[in-house]
């Protein structure tokens, strides 16, 4: 196993990372594979086991609803989580045994979901899994200052979203062929081939995909950046948050407009990514078609990832944000002409063009500006902002279609949070960091 993955080290995609490097980058290619189920099948197979049964036959709209919650509750507990755990991993050689706990859980939990049996096991069993995962990503993200240096994390972190992106369709192709070999959507059925069989073995594929390509994580990553444990006590945990909190609020204006405009245009590409579904179903357009356009939509993301990693070794991190917020703009304003399938795929390609590249370099310019040996704590608090921030953008699709407007103007509304967050990064920017010699 040691030597395939040094045989994939040595192709040329991944020549210019080091093996520190290389297996960071493996882990969003491990870990994407659950968000790619999770964005599609995963909700599918609830409703499936859902709908129709006990107490008084869960509609299809109750089903929903269930679900929606199961996802906020998921929300909350990791927004509430992230900053403690981050501020406990931060002390010495302690960052790599919570890391390694949470993925291996997550895996574990990820194999039983395929084995429930009742929806509201199903649903608590895949609650619990989200919550591990989304830990992990919490300590995932905050080893970026250990594994690489200042000057090439924009670089680094746009592979990862890059090969995340692609990575994820392999083990997602193959749980998509058990889903229909089960009769999933109606396509064929394979003999003894139960919708039971097709979920345990697309949870199964995706879990052993996502343990084995976090493997070289494992085994590789060193904490460089720490702080004493006597510094970093439990019992002092939440006073230093809200210590960090304070001084984030007071003094850092750097760290404290980055995190509103986050917030703000992260809430804005989480809600599209939320809705896509949603947009293709008001619209009345085929699921196969959507399906279809979904996967194309990684493959886009994959290569605007990586030609934002190239741009970023010759233009600074703003810029480039700024870039993928304007992009994002003009998304939303696109939405107000979807009518057919193909007016979707261009909207899907256009979102593909931006998505991985806003998320990694914002995640890269996070780092550049927080103090590394506090990073998982600031990470956690991150987290606050990137997790809690789809409750806003999915209450004005609610409130825009509540009010009798369509999925278009809901989707073009959305456009306010790009725009906002476009004038925080451009004041972040110009603000003097606290915690870096160099302006990131």
């Amino acid at each position: 196993m040691r030597g395939l993955f040094e045989r994939i080290h040595r192709l040329k995609a991944f020549r210019d990372l080091n093996r520190q490097e290389f297996s960071w980058v493996l882990y969003d290619v491990g870990n994407s594979a659950f968000t790619m189920l999770a964005c599609s099948l995963i909700p599918i197979w609830f409703k499936e086991l859902a709908i129709g049964t006990a107490p008084g036959q869960i509609t299809g709209d109750q089903a929903t609803a269930y679900y929606s919650i199961a996802i906020s509750v998921v929300t909350i507990i990791v927004a509430l989580l992230g900053p403690v755990l981050g501020a406990l991993a931060d002390r010495k050689e302690t960052k790599k045994l919570f890391f390694q706990t949470t993925v291996a859980a997550g895996v574990i939990g990820c194999v039983l979901n395929g084995f429930a049996w009742s929806w509201f096991l199903f649903l608590a069993v895949y609650v619990l899994t989200k919550i591990l995962y989304q830990a992990s990503l919490t300590f995932y993200d905050s080893m970026l200052n250990d594994v690489t240096t200042e000057d090439r994390m924009d670089q680094v972190s746009s592979y990862g979203y890059a090969w995340g992106y692609i990575g994820s369709c392999i083990p997602f192709v193959f749980a998509m062929a058990f889903y229909i070999l089960s009769g999933g959507g109606g396509i064929l059925k394979a003999p003894l081939f139960s919708a039971s069989l097709g979920r345990i073995l697309g949870f199964s594929v995706t879990a052993g995909w996502w343990l084995l390509v976090t493997v070289p994580l494992l085994k590789n990553y060193q904490q460089r950046n720490f702080v004493e444990a006597s510094n970093a006590s439990v019992r002092k945990v939440f006073r230093k948050i809200f210590g960090t909190l304070k001084e984030i609020a007071l003094k850092d204006r750097k760290v404290l407009f980055f995190l509103i405009a986050f917030f703000l245009y992260i809430d804005g590409v989480g809600t599209i990514i939320d809705n896509c579904i949603n947009i293709g179903t008001d619209l009345g357009l085929p699921t196969v078609g959507q399906v279809v356009f979904l996967l194309a939509t990684q493959v886009v993301a994959w290569i605007g990832s990586l030609v934002f990693a190239r741009l970023s070794k010759r233009f600074r991190t703003v810029p480039l944000i700024l870039i993928c917020i304007a992009g994002y703009f003009c998304v939303c304003l696109y939405a107000l002409t979807l009518h057919s399938l193909l007016d979707f795929g261009i909207l899907a390609f256009g979102v593909g063009c931006f998505q991985g590249s806003i998320q990694s370099l914002s995640r890269s310019y996070y780092s550049k500006i927080i103090p590394p040996e506090n990073s998982g704590e600031y990470f956690g608090i991150y987290d606050i902002f990137s997790k809690g921030a789809s409750f806003l953008g999915s209450a004005v699709i609610a409130w825009v279609k509540l009010a009798g407007g369509t999925i278009n103007i809901a989707v073009a509304s959305l456009a306010i949070f790009f725009a906002l967050g476009f004038v925080f990064l451009i004041l972040s920017s110009r603000q003097k960091s606290l915690n870096r010699t160099e302006q990131a």
